[in-house]
């Protein structure tokens, strides 16, 4: 049940984001990332942060040509999945062991719109 309502948010969200890419807000997205995501990801987004190697499994390198294929396939369903339904705990309780205290956000589709955009243009400037 808890998949199907996940399936359902996602293509919700997809489709809001596919229907107003053109409106994204490249600042919003380039400050979320780097507030919320960069500790892991790195401001490059190869998965480089200073909290990269000490997840179980690893930070990954989005910069990868899968990774690529996949948010342009099914943009801000890739990055609304992590947010929304972090791999288990792994996300939070990464941040907890390390002393990262990071203030809830209450996530719009904007955000979702506007990140999904940013780490897009950074990744095709990164190949």
């Amino acid at each position: 049940m808890k998949a199907k309502v996940l399936l359902i948010v996602s293509l919700g969200v997809m489709s809001l984001i596919q229907a107003s890419l053109s409106f994204a807000d490249n600042a919003n997205g380039k400050n979320l990332y780097l507030q919320r995501c960069a500790m892991c990801h790195g401001a490059d987004i190869k998965g480089t942060g200073p909290l990269a190697n000490k997840s179980n499994p690893p930070t990954p390198d989005l910069t990868t040509s899968a990774f690529k294929k996949r948010l342009n396939d099914y943009p801000g369903v890739i990055v609304s999945s992590v947010i929304l339904r972090p791999n288990g705990d792994l996300i939070p309780r990464t941040l907890r062991e390390n002393g990262v205290k990071l203030s809830p956000f209450s996530w719009r589709v904007n955000d979702f719109r506007d990140l999904n955009q940013y780490m897009s243009g950074v990744i095709l400037k990164s190949r």
